[in-house]
């Protein structure tokens, strides 16, 4: 296996180029900042607080788009916010519909990086896989997203602005008691969560807000790659529910597969999973397997594994590798899948077998990679 460079874990952070060109975005600010904004167009303080939440409604409960559809503003107040902001979503570059009824969306921000969001279908329901950065810093060898390089965080605004839009194009904005199409969410798509812990969180405790999306922490689930530091803030603060990019059971693997082992190793790992705050039988802790032939896939690491992770509400799922150009691994075989499963089960675990969904459009697990280019500080200022 080729050497990775050990990750850089900084990321630049947005640049607001939507506020000089547009106004400023409302989606993805809180309650405080709304309030603030409301003050600032010259509302009565009296007025200030139910205004907010009238526009907080309309934005998260109703979805609209425009502010000239939020009818119980004033007429003065609507043409306000039309001069001096915007509730726009990222601008749809292209769709891709799977066979099986998976949807990749290219998506545009304001300041012209691109990045991909996956909807993801079953029977009634289905997921919906966000990104939390414009590229990776992680370089995990075996996913495209790696390959990309890290241009900056995405703001809170871009992370939820991907919901909604997601909700717009599905005709999913319903009452709280209506039929969703989008069940849960999944923090899987480019980038590292708790890499931009701020932002995500920020969207996260919107989309979760009672008075608006009202999505279930439960329906919410966010991946990592192990940032240790950062894990025990968000089963403290968020208690969403965790999964774990594990793919290893030992250092010298893992280390290859996943450069942040080096920072936080295994061992550490495994310890901050067991002291992740919301972890236990009725919410475990999924972990992330990819099966790579002849690396990752042998009985005896199935065995290390039960042993790696023994007394830990768990949860594994074995995701079959998704090719993608010039990728250095191969997929394991199925019957071996099969096996590495059986061990795993017969030791008390749910394993169960992903079937990958979305190959055919390249929006299968870790084959998400937007054309995006990295921009330079100056231009993004001037942009």
């Amino acid at each position: 296996m080729p050497t990775l460079a050990e990750p850089t874990l900084t990321a630049p952070n947005p640049v607001d180029t939507a506020k000089a060109a547009y106004g400023l975005n409302l989606i993805g600010l809180p309650r405080a900042g709304l309030l603030e904004t409301v003050a600032g167009l010259g509302v009565p303080a009296q007025q200030c607080k139910m205004r907010v939440s009238q526009l907080w409604r309309w934005m998260y409960n109703r979805g609209v788009t425009s502010f000239d559809q939020m009818s119980d503003l004033g007429k003065e107040l609507r043409q306000q916010l039309n001069e001096g902001c915007n509730i726009e979503r990222p601008s749809i570059t292209t769709t891709l519909n799977s066979a099986d009824g998976t949807i990749k969306w290219l998506l545009q921000l304001a300041d012209g990086n691109e990045i991909e969001m996956v909807y993801i279908p079953d029977l009634d329901h289905g997921a919906l896989c966000i990104s939390s950065q414009v590229g990776c810093t992680l370089n995990c060898d075996f996913c495209h997203t790696g390959t990309m390089p890290l241009v900056r965080n995405l703001s809170a605004g871009e992370i939820l602005g991907q919901f909604m839009l997601a909700r717009d194009c599905l005709d999913d904005w319903p009452n709280p008691h209506g039929h969703r199409k989008i069940s849960t969410i999944v923090m899987m798509g480019m980038g590292e969560p708790l890499l931009n812990y701020d932002n995500v969180s920020q969207a996260l405790n919107i989309i979760m807000d009672s008075d608006g999306i009202a999505l279930s922490r439960r329906s919410i689930t966010l991946s990592t790659a192990g940032l240790v530091p950062a894990m025990e803030r968000c089963g403290r603060d968020l208690r969403v529910n965790l999964a774990v990019s594990l793919h290893a059971v030992n250092d010298k693997v893992r280390d290859q597969l996943v450069p942040l082992n080096r920072k936080h190793p295994i061992k550490e790992l495994i310890q901050a999973c067991r002291d992740y705050p919301s972890a236990n039988n009725s919410r475990r802790i999924t972990f992330e397997y990819v099966m790579l032939q002849e690396v990752n896939d042998s009985l005896e690491d199935a065995n290390e594994l039960v042993r790696l992770l023994r007394g830990l509400p768990a949860k594994i799922n074995l995701i079959p590798f998704n090719p993608w150009p010039g990728a250095p691994y191969q997929c394991s075989s199925n019957n071996r899948i099969r096996r590495f499963a059986s061990i795993l089960n017969d030791a008390g675990y749910s394993a169960p077998i992903r079937a990958p969904r979305g190959r055919d459009i390249m929006a299968a697990c870790g084959q998400l990679k937007s054309a995006s280019k990295k921009i330079r500080a100056s231009q993004r200022l001037n942009s």
